[in-house]
C-alpha cells in the first residue's frame, strides 16, 4: 500500500439511534502520518463517529476504508446496515488500534499479559515474541518496571499508558484515541499526553477526540470541528484556533479559553 492511499476514509457517515440521527454526513480523510484532531461540544457525535470507524457502532449509512479496503455491508430489516463478511471485519480491525477513556484493561491479568494478550490470541503471535515486543512497548511508554503489576495498584496515568502499549503492541496501521486523557486527574495528563506527542513526532496515524485543545494545537496536522453531527469547519490548526470562521467554532474556543 502507497503513501497515496488513506489510512482512514469516512464516506457521508450516517449513524441513527433510533429516531435520533446523531452523525448525518460525516466525511473525513486520514492520510499516512497524519494526526487528525477531533473537537467540539458534548453530544457533538465525536466519540460515536471514533467507534463506527472500528465498527464498535454499526452506521446507519455512508462507507468506511482502511487503507484503501471498504467494509463490506449489507442492508438489516430495520433499514441499517450489518457487516456482511465476518472475516474481512476481523482482519479490518486487527490494522486499527484503540484507546479508550476508562483503559478498558483487564483486571485480572497483570500489565504484560494485558499487552501480549491480542498479539498471542488474536493475532497467533508466539508468546516469546509477544513477550519481547510488550517489553520494548512498556519501555516506551515508560512502564518497564510495571511488567508484574495488576491495573488496581496503577495510577490512572499509569493504566492508560499500558492501554497505549496494548496498541502499540499489535502494530496498527492507525490507532484511535477516544478522549483519553478524560477520565485522568489534573496532575496525571501530561504523562499521557507526552506518549501520544512522541507518537505523533513518530509520524504514527491517528485521530484523536480530546478536549485538550492547546495539546491540539501543537500536536495535530488537521483539526475537525463537530458541530450537530456534522463538520463544520475543518483545516490545519493555525486556521482552526487562530482564525477560526464558523459562529459556533468562534463561540467553542472562546467557551474553552
Amino acid at each position: 500500500m502507497n503513501d497515496a492511499t488513506p489510512a482512514v476514509e469516512i464516506r457521508d457517515l450516517h449513524k441513527r439511534f433510533g429516531h435520533l440521527e446523531v452523525l448525518k454526513g460525516i466525511s473525513l480523510t486520514a492520510r499516512p502520518g497524519d494526526v487528525v484532531a477531533v473537537i467540539g461540544g458534548s453530544g457533538s457525535g465525536k466519540s460515536t463517529m471514533l467507534r463506527c470507524i472500528n465498527m464498535l457502532e454499526t452506521p446507519s449509512a455512508g462507507d468506511i476504508a482502511i487503507h484503501g479496503e471498504t467494509y463490506a455491508m449489507r442492508p438489516t430489516r430495520d433499514g441499517g446496515l450489518e457487516p456482511a463478511d465476518r472475516r474481512q471485519l476481523q482482519r479490518i480491525r486487527a490494522q486499527l488500534g484503540m484507546v479508550f477513556q476508562n483503559f478498558n484493561l483487564w483486571p485480572h491479568r497483570t500489565v504484560l499479559g494485558n499487552v501480549i494478550e491480542v498479539p498471542v490470541q488474536v493475532l497467533g503471535i508466539s508468546r516469546d515474541e509477544a513477550v519481547a515486543r510488550a517489553r520494548q512497548v512498556l519501555d516506551r511508554v515508560g512502564l518497564a518496571e510495571k511488567e508484574d503489576a495488576y491495573p488496581a495498584h496503577m495510577s490512572g496515568g499509569q493504566q492508560q499508558r499500558c492501554a497505549i502499549a496494548r496498541v502499540l503492541a499489535v502494530e496498527p496501521l492507525a490507532m484511535l484515541f477516544d478522549e483519553p486523557t478524560s477520565a485522568l486527574d489534573p496532575e496525571l495528563v501530561g504523562e499521557v499526553l507526552n506518549v501520544i506527542r512522541d507518537l505523533a513526532a513518530e509520524k504514527r496515524t491517528m485521530i484523536l477526540v480530546t478536549h485538550e485543545m492547546s495539546f491540539a494545537r501543537d500536536v495535530a496536522s488537521h483539526v475537525v470541528y463537530l458541530k450537530d453531527g456534522r463538520i463544520e469547519e475543518q483545516g490545519p490548526p493555525e486556521q482552526i484556533f487562530g482564525d477560526p470562521r464558523s459562529p459556533h467554532l468562534q463561540q467553542f474556543i472562546r467557551s474553552i479559553a
